[in-house]
């Protein structure tokens, strides 16, 4: 890709501050999407979902390990090798101390369509201590638009049904699994679903991606392009 052009510090100091302008347009539009984005509705959930823990089963207000929010990761399943998938991991890589999510009584986890024992066995080798649950078995990732299988459920990724993927040349979303994030709240004893997104939604939870938007040279290279941290060479 092209270098930006070398001027004087004059120029440089002037285009600065028309970019600032537009950069402060950018966060006061992001702050009016998270203020609407806290005002959705919320949904009842009314059906009983049974996940698998190290310690064995557990249901959906367990996954909030006594927390008023929880934020679930639908971490993308590779069927074909058995492992995690690379812009998941990324992603994952990113996660910072989780002690300040718990103290705004928020707990993350993330879940996938995958036995257990795959679950524990990569996350031991990506090193990562955060609570991951097996939704294997279970409807959690069919009723969330997470798994798309027609014999399931109607297939539906990032709000669009089959016909609008097939459209748009999305074919390869309408089948396996796909990746995203789900928002609950537990009230009483009762749990609601708040927010749900995909595709593109969860990128700004991916901070290698944020550091690389400041340099001149950007991302480099698209999400799936990225490698599990322990494949790059020397």
């Amino acid at each position: 890709m092209d270098l930006p052009q070398v001027v004087s510090r004059d120029e440089w100091l002037a285009a600065r501050k028309e970019l600032l302008v537009k950069e402060k347009e950018s966060t006061r539009v992001r702050d009016m999407v998270n203020e609407e984005r806290r005002k959705l509705p919320m949904v009842k959930v009314d059906k009983e979902y049974v996940f698998e823990a190290p310690d064995g089963k557990v249901g959906l207000p367990d996954l909030f390990d006594g927390r008023r929010q929880l934020i679930i990761y639908h971490f993308m399943w590779l069927w074909e090798s058995d492992q995690g998938c690379q812009s998941c991991s990324l992603l994952i890589d990113n996660v910072g101390h989780l002690s300040h999510l718990h103290a705004s009584d928020t707990t993350l986890a993330l879940v996938s369509r995958a036995p257990l024992a795959a679950i524990e066995r990569f996350k031991t080798r990506m090193g990562w201590t955060l609570p991951w649950y097996s939704s294997y078995g279970s409807d959690f990732n069919y009723d969330f638009n997470v798994s798309m299988d027609e014999a399931v459920a109607p297939v539906e990724y990032n709000y669009k049904n089959k016909a609008t993927l097939l459209l748009e040349g999305m074919a390869f979303m309408t089948q396996g699994d796909g990746q995203g994030v789900s928002v609950f709240l537990h009230e009483g004893d009762s749990v609601f679903h708040t927010y749900s997104t995909y595709g593109r939604g969860p990128e700004p939870l991916v901070g290698t991606y944020n550091y690389l938007d400041l340099t001149p040279l950007g991302r480099q290279r698209y999400i799936n392009e990225f490698l599990h941290h322990d494949k790059y060479e020397a």
